[in-house]
């Protein structure tokens, strides 16, 4: 491993097999990236290989999606609680006390569910990338379209591609060899010489525990009992976090800051040295 070349490692976590990717070096600050709900670890190829000098990065496949494992219990493991249990092994595992986080849309949520529970105290700074302590029941709706349905087929790589840049345009991407990237880097192979994105189809179980007014409450609840210092980071066509809910998690939790990122919705892409400089700039400011 160099510090701009990411090593790949697979740890068992919950008795699962989970991958992931070792950018920087060891012995600096320790800063988990942790993707959304369809995606995987090379999301955040570029805002890695940026911070990867001075940092020690490490950015988890969840189960069921990219490399690692899937599960053979989804109802009791595609669930935010038994994300933070596997983030709780995995910081022990790599022995990182405290830790920095970045978190796209579920990667935020585990963050704030960890930091109020098995984390409590050991995340220093957090980012969160287009997420709050809810999501906007259209955003649901909208992404449960494509990752809660058995996952889409093509019989050819440039068809996937198309769909990708239809589902994920909102990401803000611009540049035909990024999208070439995302397409090669979210596919596999099926039985029948196919091509589908990259995650197990049972991850739509997901999707059920994200609503209702209890939830919610519970929600806002421990949000305004985080303890750690927290940029949001909100895209300004987002369907998923409403600028209203912004408004409320500054007020319930003064330690949160929000920028609204232009030029893309759910969720930016931190592939942009504006998107990148934000959050370096955050997380290696002088306590």
């Amino acid at each position: 491993m160099t510090a701009t070349t990411p090593a790949s490692h697979y740890v068992t976590l919950g008795g699962r097999e989970v991958h992931y990717l070792e950018w920087g070096t060891r012995g600096k600050p320790p800063l988990i990236m942790w993707h959304g709900v369809a995606r995987h670890a090379r999301d955040f190829d570029d805002i890695a290989a940026a911070m990867a000098p001075e940092r020690h990065i490490i950015v988890p496949d969840t189960i069921g999606r990219g490399f690692s494992e899937w599960s053979p219990a989804p109802e009791n493991e595609y669930t935010i609680a038994f994300y933070v249990q596997q983030a709780r092994e995995l910081l022990d595992a790599l022995q990182f006390d405290r830790v920095d986080w970045l978190g796209t849309s579920m990667g935020g949520l585990v963050a704030i569910e960890a930091e109020a529970t098995l984390l409590k105290g050991r995340i220093r700074r957090l980012v969160l990338n287009d997420i709050g302590p809810v999501v906007s029941q259209a955003a649901l709706e909208r992404i449960r379209s494509y990752a809660a349905a058995a996952p889409a087929r093509f019989s050819r790589m440039t068809e996937l591609e198309g769909y990708f840049r239809t589902i994920y345009a909102p990401f803000g991407i611009h540049d035909d060899a990024e999208w070439r990237r995302l397409t090669e880097t979210s596919m596999r192979r099926l039985p029948d010489g196919g091509v589908s994105p990259h995650y197990d189809p049972a991850i739509k179980v997901h999707f059920d525990a994200l609503a209702g007014p209890e939830l919610i409450a519970r929600q806002w609840e421990i949000w305004a009992g985080l303890g750690c210092d927290m940029l949001c980071l909100r895209g300004a066509t987002s369907d998923l976090l409403l600028v209203e809910d912004t408004e409320r998690m500054v007020r319930d939790n003064p330690r949160c800051k929000v920028v609204t990122i232009p030029g893309c919705g759910h969720a930016p892409a931190l592939n942009t040295p504006d998107q990148i400089k934000l959050v370096a700039d955050f997380l290696n400011a002088r306590s």
